[in-house]
């Protein structure tokens, strides 16, 4: 699982306004929401939304924030034990 600054400025710049980070089977990506609906990704556990992200760290956060929300996400899936 790599849960690492470019997911997170991948998810800032997926063209879909409903995409999110995900984890699956050990897994961290960005998929849209409608992908979410899908079979592929049944189970697969929300991390955090583009909204979300955006309204934390608005359109254009600093790399400096970026690396710290990706290190806030490893910390949080490794307390989950994934």
């Amino acid at each position: 699982m790599v849960i690492d600054e470019n997911l997170v400025r991948e998810l800032l710049n997926a063209p879909e306004s409903d995409a999110a980070i995900v984890l699956l089977e050990g897994r961290a990506q960005v998929v849209g929401e409608a992908a979410l609906a899908g079979n592929e990704f049944r189970g697969a556990a929300v991390l955090v939304s583009r909204g979300d992200l955006v309204d934390r760290l608005g359109a254009s956060p600093t790399d400096e924030e970026v690396a710290r929300l990706a290190a806030s996400l490893r910390d949080a899936v490794d307390k989950l034990g994934a």
